[in-house]
């Protein structure tokens, strides 16, 4: 049984209705029958609505957060090209190590 609720539930629009390549909206992140039928939609199927737009969102920012650090890693390495941003150690400086003593 769905619980009756006092206050009608918000539109998550935030009026950037433009549609992107995967064809969610800019603004709210709703797909094309999230939008068009959120006035026939139940308050349980409008809750789902929004928390599938959390989401989405949050799926959003972490690409973001992946590209921007992906850009700013492929800066550093442009702009000084003898450091090595890597963990491996190339075979030359391996063979340089086994040269050095501790007295």
């Amino acid at each position: 049984m769905e619980q009756l609720e006092f206050f009608e539930i918000p539109s998550p629009c935030i009026g950037v209705c433009q549609s992107d390549a995967r064809g969610y909206c800019k603004g709210c992140l709703r797909n094309r029958n999230e939008r068009f039928n959120w006035l026939e939609f139940s308050d349980a199927q409008k809750y789902d609505v929004i928390r599938l737009c959390k989401q989405r969102k949050r799926r959003r920012q972490l690409a973001l957060l992946k590209a921007k650090k992906a850009q700013v890693l492929d800066e550093r390495a442009k702009a000084n090209t003898r450091l090595d941003f890597g963990n491996e150690l190339t075979a030359e400086t391996k063979d340089n190590l086994g040269e050095f003593k501790l007295d």
